[in-house]
């Protein structure tokens, strides 16, 4: 802040004295004396402050604080000295000198907060660059001399696909697969160089952790291009939007630490710092796509114009937040809404957002509908990972995690399945089977999955009631 010399001032108590920084001259105020020091950007001391109309008898001391628009920075006032004469001029240069140390004090932490992003931003940025590494041009000339099988032999056109079946490489080749039969090399001019480099950049942007990898992110994307070729969803969504959540399913889990949002609010991490605390570990998955797509080689969008392209990365930046599960749960009803009253408007522009996240979710916990060898050791898969997270939760950070992610609990898992299932699960896939019958094996595959965890969970209930007996 800074005061400067007053036009007026006299010598009767009680009395007001005002100091101000920069103007804000566009501000629409009213006629109260620290608004008048706001215009003016001059100290007023006032005779008597209780008669003047312009006085605020209800507050004894005030600082109002203009934030981030405006260079101002605040007015303050000070009212009635303590012997009860009136201030003075060396009164004045006291609470300039005052006002100013504050108007330092609320820059300095500006700044400070200003700092700390970077910072965080700039850990975020070098802990990717230090864990992940670039593609040599050998590995995308293997890709490309590679045979591509059509989609029958490796059944990746199938919802009932073996999430294990195929290496990190085929996994790649299959990638290409799924870009060629859905049109998108020849409708979007994509170039294989580009396709295979872009491909195998984001397998290495994936951590070796137990679930959240490579292999989950490439079954998602098998999800999804299998849906669009059993079902009717392809001929719904455009071109665009298709492509935007094959890519979106490639890149939504990219550099994932295996531990969820929570974890890093819980641990105040760089990435929470960066992104707050709403879709905290999304909106990192989406920077890291865009990265990835801006860097030398990788751009598989290249050949759009500047407003396809805009239009894209919001498609695919929306494809990549909905896979956030509490995002899901808040546009899941609008979803049943719709499909139990038959009222769809495909024209309807936030329509085809809810089903476009819906159809997202549907493919990130798809294993939930694969054959039981399958879903059981994804499951298996993700309880490694929340165990981790759990242990981490009692040793560093000295707090009981929730039972999903106690290892002391882990023989609580079939009845935290069915509690997943009965929660999420069946009622998102009788929805999807009710809009579209090509659907109903995922929910046939979900109630095969739910009897096997019921039977252990009774299984378990069994034993603990004998333990019981026995005691």
């Amino acid at each position: 802040m800074e005061s400067v010399s007053p036009r007026n001032r006299s010598h009767s108590a009680p009395c007001c004295t005002f100091t101000s920084a920069d103007p804000c001259a566009d501000l629409r105020l009213g006629n109260t004396i620290a608004e008048l020091v706001l215009r003016t950007e001059e100290t007023i001391n006032i005779t008597d402050a209780y008669s003047d109309p312009r006085f605020d008898k209800e507050c004894c001391v005030m600082m109002v604080q203009m934030i981030g628009l405006y260079v101002f920075t605040g007015v303050a006032e000070i009212i009635n000295k303590v012997d009860g004469l009136p201030f003075d001029e060396h009164d004045e240069q006291l609470f300039e000198a005052f006002t100013i140390f504050c108007g330092l004090g609320i820059n300095n932490a500006q700044l400070y907060e200003e700092v700390a992003l970077s910072a965080a931003k700039q850990q975020v940025a070098l802990e990717v660059l230090s864990y992940h590494a670039g593609v040599e041009h050998d590995e995308v000339d293997k890709i490309k001399r590679s045979l591509i099988p059509p989609a029958p032999e490796w059944k990746i056109h199938e919802l009932t696909f073996n999430d294990f079946s195929l290496s990190n490489d085929e996994m790649i080749v299959a990638g290409v697969r799924i870009f060629k039969d859905l049109g998108f090399m020849k409708a979007f001019r994509i170039e294989i160089d580009a396709l295979c480099r872009f491909l195998l950049t984001v397998k290495k942007n994936y951590r070796n952790v137990a679930y959240h990898n490579w292999r989950h992110a490439f079954n998602v994307c098998q999800v999804m291009f299998a849906s669009m070729q059993k079902s009717s969803i392809r001929l719904l969504l455009k071109k665009m939007e298709s492509l935007a959540l094959i890519v979106g399913c490639l890149c939504h889990d990219l550099d994932h630490r295996g531990t969820n949002n929570a974890f890093q609010q819980k641990t105040s991490s760089a990435i929470a710092q960066l992104y707050g605390t709403k879709a905290t570990m999304e909106h990192h998955h989406f920077n890291h796509a865009i990265m990835i797509l801006n860097s030398e080689g990788t751009n598989i969008f290249s050949n759009f114009s500047s407003e396809e392209y805009s239009k894209l990365i919001n498609l695919l930046k929306h494809a990549i937040l909905a896979t956030d599960l509490s995002l899901h749960i808040q546009v899941r009803n609008k979803w049943f809404t719709m499909v139990e009253e038959g009222r769809i408007d495909w024209d309807d522009k936030e329509l085809r957002e809810v089903f476009r996240s819906i159809l997202m979710t549907t493919c990130d916990i798809g294993a939930i509908t694969k054959p039981w060898e399958v879903s059981r050791k994804v499951a298996d898969l993700v309880m490694t990972e929340f165990f981790d997270q759990g242990d981490k939760e009692r040793s560093e950070l000295k707090i009981q995690p929730q039972a999903h992610m106690d290892r002391e609990k882990q023989d609580e898992l079939p009845a935290l399945q069915l509690g997943w299932i009965d929660g999420i699960c069946r009622p998102l896939y009788k929805s999807l089977a009710k809009f579209d019958p090509s659907f109903t094996p995922m929910l046939n595959g979900v109630m095969l999955n739910r009897t096997e965890w019921e039977y252990l969970d009774a299984e378990r209930l069994s034993k603990q009631g004998h333990r019981e007996s026995v005691v």
